[in-house]
């Protein structure tokens, strides 16, 4: 296992109790055997702003998070979705990690990416995966066709503590997550 590629898990939500948080570890559980999946957070990266770019450079907490995604397999993205698009949150963490815009290629440029997420609403994140995807075009990224993970209802998939509880949508994550690995790794692991 040590030598394997690491994937990069990205929960799109700061909130303690986040269903999305839950998601990514159930992904990381549910992995293939072999596979190195790594769960950062995006809690300290400050709100974009040119000035303090301009000024101060690139904060260190985005220096951090642009160099393990550079470093990476693959970029697992997984979104909340709030009216009805992107989480600002989530999407002011991309802006940062493409900054400066010379450093895309880089971070980004042929990334493997896949989308997931979960929410307590029907229809799951369909909306802000769809929304998700010029971003990811921009960027010249190599998103994953494979089947989408659309977690609705998900104050009933998670318990209290935010373990899966779902048989059904446990066997969907297991099979999403040996698809993207063997995506984003090349081959089995």
């Amino acid at each position: 296992m040590g030598g394997s590629p690491v994937i990069v898990g990205i929960a799109g939500s700061v909130r303690k109790g986040s269903y999305n948080a839950a998601l990514l570890r159930a992904a990381i559980e549910l992995s293939p055997p072999g596979a190195r999946i790594e769960s950062v957070s995006i809690r300290g990266v400050p709100l974009y702003d040119g000035d303090v770019e301009a000024e101060r450079g690139i904060p260190e907490a985005v220096r951090e998070l642009k160099d393990k995604i550079a470093e990476s397999a693959g970029l697992i993205i997984v979104t909340p979705e709030y009216n009805n698009s992107i989480p600002g949150v989530l999407k002011n963490a991309i802006d940062w990690l493409s900054r400066p815009a010379s450093d895309i290629p880089r971070v980004f440029g042929g990334r493997a990416v896949s989308l997931m997420g979960a929410s307590p609403g029907r229809f799951g994140t369909v909306m802000s995966q769809t929304a998700w995807l010029p971003v990811l075009r921009a960027l010249g990224m190599r998103p994953w066709w494979g089947p989408r993970l659309l977690v609705g209802g998900a104050n009933k998939v998670f318990d209290e503590s935010g373990r899966l509880v779902d048989d059904r949508i446990r066997t969907q994550l297991r099979e999403y997550m040996a698809g993207f690995v063997e995506f984003a790794v090349g081959k089995a692991t």
